[in-house]
């Protein structure tokens, strides 16, 4: 067994820097090679760590430089380049989502099944330690029951939104969509984590965020599986923003608040209280977790937190809430094409 993943970064924009600071922290992994069409960004990539920068992906397939690698590329290139880099034999993890259609996401499935690496799409909130830790609180019945629960996100437009002269998430054509398919899913992965399966949807969506072709706020209610019904509020603004929760569980025994931390409210605590103060937490640390995981399904063959065919719940899921938003009716996320 390898002491080390050797990984080539392909792409090398704003996101690559996130990654590279987790990868920072996580020795089971050794960034070998960085990848970019910008010869000048994937070199500044490059230089600090040693190592190689490519132009093209052909040139760094050929150079053997790497064991595996982390694309981080416009998301109407993610089919054609993970297949290509599968086919390859080498391990793929692929920031997501999966792909803007569920026709792609099955073919990229269909070319892991043939491939003998490990098919991992990076979906962070899976090790957001937060909502690690509510998991565990709901399990242990700390709020009872859940009876229902609530996402929202107001946020300003950050550099992998506003970076360069066209900046591809505000296009259509090259994201799949609005502010749902892509920062969506860290939302709606915590809330299939708490509460199961999301059967059915209800959304409305507007554009407030005039440079975004897709929708920049989202507004809808998920109804699980259970029966259990959440509610899920995302929008992009430059518009100044208050605190906010990002999460709230409610139970029949308490609730759960998450926002810089994680707090409990229950009957004997009728204010908030700080919930496992003991344990790390932070929204950057989802990253180290999620690149532990894919080390460990690399070097020793373990399985991962959540197979990548989880992550076509959140594509479809964001479709869904385009189509109701569209028929303003309650939507079906998975008895869909």
């Amino acid at each position: 067994m390898s002491e080390a993943v050797r990984l080539g970064l392909v792409g090398c924009g704003a996101i690559s820097a996130w990654h590279r600071n987790a990868i920072a922290n996580v020795p089971e992994i050794a960034i070998t090679a960085c990848v970019d069409v910008d010869p000048a960004r994937s070199k500044a990539a490059a230089e600090p760590l040693g190592a190689e920068a490519f132009a093209t992906l052909d040139d760094a397939l050929a150079s053997g430089r790497f064991d595996a690698v982390d694309l981080m590329l416009p998301h109407d290139l993610h089919e054609e380049v993970a297949i290509r880099c599968l086919e390859s034999g080498v391990h793929v993890v692929l920031e997501k989502p999966m792909a803007p259609t569920v026709a792609a996401c099955e073919r990229m499935l269909a070319a892991a099944d043939r491939a003998p690496g490990v098919f991992m799409v990076a979906e962070n909130a899976q090790y957001w330690p937060e909502v690690l830790i509510a998991r565990e609180l709901i399990a242990e019945g700390a709020i009872g029951d859940v009876i229902t629960a609530k996402a929202h996100l107001f946020f300003p437009p950050m550099e992998m939104y506003y970076g360069g002269a066209a900046p591809w998430r505000m296009r259509r054509a090259r994201s799949g969509g609005g502010v749902s398919i892509d920062t969506g899913s860290h939302y709606i992965r915590p809330l299939r984590m708490w509460l199961g399966e999301i059967d059915e949807v209800v959304a409305a969506m507007e554009h407030p965020y005039d440079s975004m072709e897709g929708e920049s706020l989202a507004r809808a209610l998920f109804r699980f599986r259970t029966g259990q019904v959440a509610s899920f509020d995302l929008m992009l603004t430059d518009a100044p923003i208050g605190p906010q929760d990002v999460f709230r569980i409610t139970g029949t025994r308490g609730e759960i608040l998450i926002g810089m931390d994680v707090r409990l409210v229950d009957a004997q605590h009728r204010k908030p209280v700080a919930a496992r103060p003991d344990k790390p937490q932070g929204y950057m640390l989802s990253y180290e977790g999620q690149f532990r995981d894919f080390a460990r399904a690399v070097l020793e063959g373990a399985p991962l937190a959540a197979g990548p065919e989880v992550a076509v719940g959140e594509l479809r899921t964001a479709l869904a809430m385009e189509q109701s938003a569209e028929t303003r009716r309650w939507e079906k996320v998975w008895d869909r094409s």
